[in-house]
C-alpha cells in the first residue's frame, strides 16, 4: 500500500483511530434525536437542505462537537502512529516527542502553552454557544 512516508497514510491510520470514538458518541446523539422535528418542518413547507441545517445540525451539534474534539484528541495523542508511519515528514507531536528525546528545548514549553490557551478558547467558545443552542433548538 506504500502508507510509510505519505500524507495519505497518517490521514487513514488517524481516521481508523478515531473513527469508533466517533461513531459511538454520534449513535448515543442519534438515539435521542428526534425524528417528528425533521417530519414538522418538512410538513410546514420546508426544503430537506433547511431541514438539515435548521433542525437537524442543531440538534446534533452537541455530539458533532464533541465527537470531533474527541476524533482531535485521540489523533493528537498518538505519538506512535506518527513515529511509524510519517518517515522523514515531521507532525506536531512526533516534533515534540523527538525534542524531548534529543534536546532541551523551549519550543517545547512554548507549544504546551499554545495548547493550552487553544483549549481554554475551545472551552469558553462551547460554553457560550451550547447556551444559545439550548434555547433555540428544544
Amino acid at each position: 500500500l506504500r502508507l510509510i512516508g505519505e500524507w495519505y497514510g497518517l490521514v487513514i491510520a488517524h481516521t481508523v483511530l478515531a473513527l469508533p470514538f466517533v461513531v459511538l458518541v454520534m449513535v448515543a446523539g442519534l438515539r435521542d434525536f428526534d425524528r417528528v422535528l425533521e417530519q414538522a418542518a418538512e410538513g410546514l413547507g420546508a426544503s430537506r437542505w433547511r431541514t438539515l441545517a435548521r433542525v437537524t445540525l442543531p440538534l446534533l451539534r452537541p455530539s458533532i462537537v464533541s465527537a470531533a474534539l474527541l476524533a482531535f484528541i485521540t489523533s493528537f495523542d498518538e505519538v506512535v502512529v506518527a513515529l511509524f508511519l510519517a518517515g522523514p515528514n515531521m507532525t506536531l507531536p512526533k516534533k515534540m516527542f523527538d525534542n524531548i528525546l534529543m534536546e532541551i528545548d523551549p519550543t517545547i514549553a512554548a507549544v504546551s502553552v499554545m495548547q493550552i490557551l487553544l483549549v481554554s478558547i475551545v472551552l469558553v467558545l462551547i460554553g457560550r454557544f451550547g447556551r444559545g443552542l439550548q434555547g433555540s433548538a428544544r
